[in-house]
């Protein structure tokens, strides 16, 4: 496997010199405490545990897998213990409130530290990531009852949760969820039916484990506005807080992965099961978002990872396999050939995937600062603005970093040619786990649906222009910043400043289509999403760019890695911005080529 080492130096990269987290932090409530000191410990540490307890389980856990036996499901050899000591360590609890045990700090550091978990076992990761998108959930809709009763024993460690969706006859399409929740007298319902590719459904790493469940009510009405959220203990759960008796809630079967195979994805049985009701009566699905944002930026931070790991992979093995003479003249007159890493072609691989990897984890950072501004909001006026811009990022985050992420696992394989499709080397797993990261939480084609038919033309471009605006002025400060080179990055700020405003054009282009044809929607939406990812990655490539040309101008000690930062900036803006315009033209293409074919045409047998 590759050996993981955490990116923590471009960690503070980030932390200090782009995003500037220290500022952000006196400006939340919940910020004070995380002072550099702090900070720079919290990320010491994160990165021991990742690298020497998570990491070396990572391949023994994907060829154990996880062992099913009469509705119980053991984890992989060692997989316990290292979740004892991650909730021995507090990690669990690093960014919830205190008056349910958490540390209180911002959920920023936490998305840090999910980085490096995630990275390091991504299967591991999701038991406790699940558990993290069921707090936020119990915590925004949840009664204060509901909070005490389970949220101060998740944020402890003791239990976990999950998210269930999905059942047999529908997987995105939520309005035909057939799980029934019938009142039981009291505040209690009984729930009965089936869910599917339930991610950490049972386990044995809990006492117990914390089932948010979609399910409708006997007079609910038809499709996703009569479904209703609830919570559906594994072990019910005494008036003394002591567990009771097992609830009518099993796991019938685990699903047989090509990959993340130490994650428990679980067909999970619902018999007349004992819930509570979060939120409003049918009014599930809109709390339920709140579960799938979380998940989404999670699965984004998974397109992250799997670049990230990926690239430390294809790094050593591109210095050291020897593999002909490099065609400007040898290199390494010494050796019998070049290694890989002369290759101006493996170099372009190795590229590709440092950028997506860092230029992800700026996009990541930065929407984790909203998140902190959204969960400390004093007003619902201002949660619901930050949520509409943290809306608009969502799709982009999960679907084009996730398209991102598994290009560079493909192209670690590649580096490693021949040696790389065998497992000896790990880097096949690494696209095996990545695969999923593109289907699950949404699939690329639902997240490009939600970004341009919900986010652009049902809002009628407000948070797109809202985004546009804010990069735009950020041009413009660039412009007048003295600190910076203005030469050497004027060429930048032209094209970031003329892809946004195309950004915007192209976006009223197709709500003029949508207006006549449907299906335009459709036909033009994954392009739409590429497009989209491509330029909101430039303009945090050039955040880091500006960052750099100006610790440069100061006469930092750091030089090489400053102009590694500004040359893979420049590699991002010739090589891979480039493809934005060919998501343009084809978006653009007429959507009659998708629709015109009738159906007995695809095939003659």
């Amino acid at each position: 496997m590759p050996e993981y080492k955490a990116p923590v130096r471009d960690m503070k990269f980030l932390a200090e010199d782009v995003l500037d987290m220290q500022a952000h932090y006196q400006t939340l409530p919940n910020g004070g405490e995380a002072t550099p000191d702090l900070v720079d410990a919290i990320i010491s540490e994160g990165a021991k545990f990742a690298e020497n307890v998570l990491a070396p389980l990572n391949r023994s856990g994907d060829e154990e897998g996880c062992h099913w036996q009469d509705g119980e499901v053991v984890t992989p050899k060692g997989f316990k213990a290292a979740y004892q000591q991650y909730v021995a360590g507090g990690w669990q609890s690093l960014s919830h409130p205190p008056e349910y045990g958490g540390q209180g700090l911002p959920m920023s550091l936490g998305v840090m530290i999910s980085e490096m978990v995630g990275t390091a076992n991504w299967s591991w990761g999701m038991y406790p990531g699940l558990t993290l998108g069921a707090m936020n959930t119990l915590f925004l809709h949840g009664t204060e009852a509901q909070r005490q009763t389970w949220l101060t024993r998740m944020t402890s460690g003791e239990w976990s949760g999950t998210m269930c969706l999905t059942e047999p006859q529908c997987g995105t399409d939520l309005g035909q969820v057939k799980t029934r929740a019938i009142p039981n007298g009291g505040e209690t319902y009984r729930l009965s039916g089936t869910k599917i590719f339930i991610s950490a459904g049972e386990h044995d790493l809990t006492e117990n484990i914390i089932h948010i469940v979609l399910a409708r009510l006997p007079d609910a009405p038809e499709g996703t506005r009569g479904i209703s959220l609830f919570i559906v203990p594994k072990f019910k759960v005494n008036p003394d807080g002591s567990l009771g008796e097992r609830n009518g809630v099993t796991c019938g079967s685990l699903e047989h992965k090509m990959g993340i195979k130490a994650s428990a994805t679980c067909v999970m049985n619902f018999d007349e099961a004992e819930g509570y009701l979060i939120g409003p009566e049918n009014k599930g699905l809109q709390c339920m978002f709140t579960f799938m944002n979380t998940a989404r930026i999670g699965t984004g931070i998974q397109g992250l990872a799997s670049a990230e790991l990926a690239y430390q992979g294809a790094l050593p093995y591109a210095r050291e396999r020897l593999s002909m003479r490099s065609l400007s003249g040898a290199k390494q007159p010494d050796k019998v050939a070049d290694s890989l890493i002369v290759h101006p072609d493996v170099r372009r691989m190795l590229l590709t995937m440092k950028a997506f990897a860092e230029g992800g984890r700026a996009m990541l950072y930065d929407a984790a600062k909203l998140a902190d501004r959204m969960i400390t909001a004093e007003t619902e006026a201002e949660r619901n603005r930050l949520d509409e811009e943290l809306g608009m990022l969502t799709p982009i985050l999960k679907g084009f970093l996730t398209e991102a992420g598994l290009e560079a696992a493909n192209l670690g394989v590649q580096v490693f040619g021949g040696h790389g499709y065998i497992r000896e080397h790990g880097m096949e797993q690494i696209i095996r786990d990545a695969r999923i990261s593109t289907l699950y939480e949404g699939t690329t084609g639902i997240q490009s649906l939600d970004l341009l038919g919900r986010k652009v033309l049902l809002s009628k471009g407000k948070d797109l222009n809202r985004l546009a605006g804010q990069i735009l002025k950020y041009c413009k400060s660039v412009l007048a910043d003295d600190r910076v080179p203005r030469l050497k990055v004027l060429p930048f700020v032209g094209k970031v400043s003329a892809l946004t405003l195309r950004w915007q054009y192209l976006s009223y282009r197709l709500a003029f289509r949508a207006a006549r044809n449907r299906d335009a929607v459709g036909a033009a939406s994954v392009d739409y999403l590429m497009f989209s990812g491509y330029v909101v990655m430039a303009y945090y490539w050039l955040q880091m760019l500006v960052a750099a040309q100006r610790k440069l101008a100061e006469g930092t000690s750091e030089q090489a890695f400053y102009k590694a930062k500004v040359q893979t900036a420049e590699f991002y803006f010739s090589r891979i911005l480039p493809r934005a315009e060919a998501h343009a033209k084809t978006m653009l293409a007429c959507p009659r080529t998708l629709t015109r074919m009738k159906e007995e045409s695809f095939a003659f047998l």
